[in-house]
């Protein structure tokens, strides 16, 4: 049986309603330009992709093969988001990525179903300073990904990543979003 809104209404977690309504507002087509600096030296890179946004439900079958690829009940994470993107570099025009990812959240842990330098099933620990700003920390392969993502009205989103290794912040990324369709 799929958990409804009001299932997740009564027994979710403060972080769980915050992540639901995040991923809500989030839906639609969004333009992203963002840079990269490689620390310390400076190195920049451009890059511009077109983003696609659903809300997943819980219950819904993507949800449920997420949860099974982490061990966890199919019906167990209470929503999530599909993110699609085509990617390619601003100033050559070259394509740089395309693809997709899968969240799903529990509690205040944000499953996926890859990393941003693994295809491996990942998890991120995620909160809310404020409720339109969703901050993430995920750790594997000996690199850590710090990323805030606020909202800016309807329109807009603001993204910054900072990864680092052995303790040393070794690339950020600033991200302006802004909202095509939804």
């Amino acid at each position: 049986m799929t958990r409804g809104l009001q299932d997740l209404s009564a027994t979710a977690t403060v972080e769980e309603l915050l992540v639901a309504k995040f991923f809500r507002s989030s839906v639609g087509n969004w333009l992203s330009e963002r840079r990269y600096y490689t620390l310390p030296d400076g190195d920049t890179q451009e890059v511009v992709s077109e983003i696609a946004i659903e809300f997943l439900a819980a219950g819904c079958p993507e949800l449920q093969e997420l949860a099974e690829l982490h061990g966890l009940d199919p019906l167990a994470l209470t929503c999530g988001s599909k993110i699609e993107w085509d990617s390619k570099d601003s100033i050559t025009g070259k394509k740089a990525s395309r693809g997709n990812t899968l969240f799903g959240a529990l509690g205040n842990i944000l499953y996926r179903d890859r990393g941003f330098a693994t295809p491996k099933p990942i998890t991120a620990i995620y909160h809310f300073p404020q409720p339109d700003t969703l901050c993430l920390k995920t750790e594997y392969q000996g690199s850590v990904f710090e990323e805030e993502v606020k909202l800016v009205g309807e329109k807009y989103r603001t993204r910054q990543t900072i990864i680092s290794r052995a303790g040393e912040q070794v690339t950020i990324g600033q991200y302006l979003e802004k909202r095509m369709s939804v």
